[in-house]
């Protein structure tokens, strides 16, 4: 009988829900929030090196870091949802972060094109 986890479940807690899978999905699961990390360690990169050139005004720095921190805890979140469905067997969950990361990172990229042609 498969228990019914409770709403966070950590990393180690998931081993004892469900069954285990294929390592093949549990790897993918894997990489896929890796890369979710990469891109939250390139915000917070962008943000820092934004700030110490003092290129950038106080709000786009802050946007930039701030998004770095949201998207480690979503990766994070994310994979352990995935984790879980695969574990249990079920749907993996919708996605819809992908969307709101790639126009916020749209948006800091039309920004920094416009405060690069702006005469100083």
């Amino acid at each position: 009988m498969t228990r019914v986890p409770p709403r966070w479940v950590t990393p180690g807690r998931l081993t004892r829900v469900g069954t285990t899978p294929d390592y093949r999905f549990t790897l993918a699961n894997e990489r896929t929030f890796l890369a979710w990390i990469r891109t939250a360690l390139a915000l917070v990169g962008g943000g820092i090196a934004a700030e110490r050139t003092h290129l950038a005004p106080r709000w786009l720095v802050v946007a930039l870091l701030v998004c770095g921190a949201v998207v480690a805890c979503r990766a994070l979140w994310r994979w352990m949802r995935c984790e879980l469905a695969i574990r249990l067997g079920r749907e993996l969950p919708a996605a819809h972060f992908h969307t709101i990361v790639a126009v916020t990172v749209a948006a800091a990229a039309l920004t920094g094109l416009v405060l690069a042609l702006v005469p100083a």
